[in-house]
């Protein structure tokens, strides 16, 4: 199980990122480009998911698309999910309480990737011994 603390403690840890405070939820940026963010349900998502709602702790990613998005959603249904509110956006709705801390920073890191700048990214890989995945 995840927090909202560990996915911030996550999310600062990657180079070049800031956190902001938006609507009253934090967003995490890189290079004022948003990959990961809180997000509570509202009440429009909340009539939409009806019974199905998750209480507790949400975080939302980017993803690289939307069938990343909707491949996640079919493989670990009690892990992601998304609300009208994202239909045709390329993130997904995480439940924190459904989550461990290692996917977590997998996913959150792969958000990271997906948004940084070309050099940003290659030399994040370079430090960790991994290859760009955008090299041929």
């Amino acid at each position: 199980m995840a927090t909202l603390a560990e996915a911030r403690r996550i999310a600062l840890a990657l180079p070049a990122t800031s956190e902001k405070v938006s609507w009253g939820s934090l967003h995490w940026r890189v290079r004022d480009k948003g990959f990961a963010w809180e997000r509570p349900l509202n009440r429009t998502d909340l009539a939409a998911l009806g019974d199905d709602a998750p209480t507790g702790e949400i975080v939302a990613v980017r993803v690289a698309d939307l069938g990343e998005r909707d491949a996640l959603i079919a493989a670990e249904p009690e892990v992601f999910f998304t609300v009208p509110h994202l239909d045709g956006f390329p993130a997904v709705l995480v439940r924190l309480a459904a989550v461990d801390v290692t996917e977590l920073t997998e996913l959150i890191t792969d958000a990271w990737l997906d948004r940084a700048p070309k050099t940003l990214r290659e030399t994040f890989l370079r430090g960790r011994g991994e290859p760009d995945a955008s090299e041929g």
